[in-house]
């Protein structure tokens, strides 16, 4: 029996399956907010699309994660200063998760902060994201006083590299 596995690389955030795991990002994160499933006319493609240029070196990164050849998981890196790299669309579709892809993408995150120059990496998120709160804690995360500020930023977690 064959072992699915998972590969993580950095792609363009405009590929097919990149731009396919923002717009499941979004459904998902803005789903969970808003206590429904987002209906087609919701999606906002300036939201999905924001800050994209960005996510490319020397900027900052991109990583889809496939499982088994499949798009199944993404995350971002934005440099903010010569220091800090933030995270930015972590993401994992609810079909593949439980299958170490979390973790296995919060190291290949960390590992391009690293090669982009980054000694710390920080992040927002709400606070009902707890799924994702975990996993930035069993990586290390702690809890930060605020960076930046935005209307869906309610925590903030930072880690040494």
């Amino acid at each position: 029996m064959a072992r699915m596995t998972w590969i993580f690389s950095p792609e363009r955030v405009d590929t097919p399956d990149a731009t396919a795991l923002r717009r499941d990002y979004y459904g998902d994160v803005a789903g969970r907010y808003f206590g429904r499933v987002l209906t087609e006319d919701e999606y906002d493609d300036d939201m999905i699309d924001d800050g994209l240029g960005l996510l490319a070196p020397p900027a900052g990164q991109f990583l889809v994660g496939r499982y088994d050849g499949k798009a199944a998981a993404c995350g971002g890196l934005l440099l903010l200063d010569a220091d800090r790299a933030e995270l930015t669309r972590v993401f994992v579709r609810p079909a593949f998760r439980g299958l170490g892809g979390a973790d296995l993408l919060m190291g290949g995150l960390e590992e391009a902060a690293r090669a982009l120059g980054a000694r710390r990496v920080v992040l927002n998120t709400r606070l009902d994201l707890v799924e994702a709160r975990a996993l930035y804690v069993r990586h290390g995360f702690g809890e930060i006083p605020a960076y930046c500020s935005g209307p869906y930023m309610e925590i903030w977690y930072g880690k040494e590299l």
